[in-house]
């Protein structure tokens, strides 16, 4: 009989592309504690500028209990990686992740975003880019390489205070395919993303990288940068879990990948059929983690998540 592996456990043994006992399962984000467990995961008090209001004694006490409620929701949740959390300044946000892991101990991973490369821009700021990068190329190299060396010294930061996965969270790609050219995706992205990622197995960080959309035609140069792990295989993207697993499946781990649009607005039965196709598809063989397309977002019915989840429950098991 195999022995019962800890939450940690498990999800190393599925980055490391190895079977644990059964799949583990974690999010990017969970925005429905208020639903399901009563309140936000960050309370008022220490939300803009209430923060600055408080005495040390009060600020410690917060974050301790704050602590202490996130570390019972995503035990009750049984995630093997515990994200963020997200919201505090950075300061705080270290001081909370070390209490994290002093009330754990190693039972479980910390997960914070590491990434340090571009990302789709907002607005006007797609075309601004794509003119620098075709009149002032070494200009926006330089940039990329001063923001993956700013990443690289902030995830040193983040290791020191407890985090044991970089949540690379960067989105390169629309649901029709990247922001910008495999090319150009090689020239001003691809290299800067392989250093962080580089910088962090060096350390012993575990790294998942993260984008939305269809990344096909950029997932070989994804690969290339040896992360641990990719999420979240986007079906509405058109991206199939199944035929990654059989490209990529013995190179890096998946993490995904429920149609979170069928969790909002589908169907139960389309719901279930999705869970069900990410598991039997992802689960084979290990190096699988299961998860939603994005993050159980506010909005989404928390029913729809419980679903999901006691699918995970019957079918997770090796």
């Amino acid at each position: 009989m195999h022995r019962v592996m800890t939450p940690k456990e498990r999800a190393v043994a599925a980055l490391e592309l190895r079977t644990p006992d059964y799949v583990p399962h974690f999010e990017l984000e969970f925005q429905l504690a208020p639903e399901m467990f009563g309140r936000d995961l960050l309370p008022e008090s220490l939300v803009g500028d209430n923060l600055a209001k408080l005495t040390a004694k009060e600020k410690e006490r917060e974050l301790r209990a704050t602590a202490e409620f996130i570390l019972s929701v995503y035990t009750a949740l049984e995630y093997s990686i515990i994200p963020g959390p997200y919201g505090l300044p950075e300061a705080e946000s270290y001081q909370l992740q070390r209490y994290l892991r002093e009330l754990m101990g190693d039972d479980r991973m910390i997960g914070f975003h590491g990434d340090g490369t571009f990302a789709i821009p907002d607005g006007n700021g797609i075309y601004e880019l794509a003119y620098a990068m075709t009149d002032d190329p070494d200009s926006v190299k330089a940039q990329a390489e001063k923001m993956a060396d700013e990443a690289i010294e902030r995830n040193k930061r983040r290791q020191a205070a407890g985090v044991d996965v970089l949540l690379l969270c960067s989105d390169y790609c629309f649901n029709s395919g990247p922001f910008i050219s495999p090319d150009m995706f090689r020239e001003f992205i691809q290299p800067y993303l392989a250093r962080i990622i580089e910088a962090a197995r060096k350390d012993g960080l575990y790294t998942i990288k993260h984008t939305d959309g269809n990344i096909m035609p950029i997932i070989d140069q994804l690969v290339e940068c040896r992360p641990h792990a990719l999420h979240s295989l986007d079906p509405m993207a058109g991206v199939d879990i199944q035929e990654v697993k059989r490209q990529y499946g013995r190179q890096v781990c998946l993490c995904g990948n429920v149609h979170c649009a069928a969790m909002q607005t589908g169907t139960d039965e389309e719901v279930i059929a999705s869970a069900e196709y990410a598991l039997t598809h992802g689960k084979p063989g290990g190096g699988y983690i299961f998860c939603t397309s994005n993050i159980p977002f506010k909005g989404m019915p928390p029913e729809r998540y419980r679903m999901i989840l006691e699918i995970w429950k019957r079918r997770r098991a090796y």
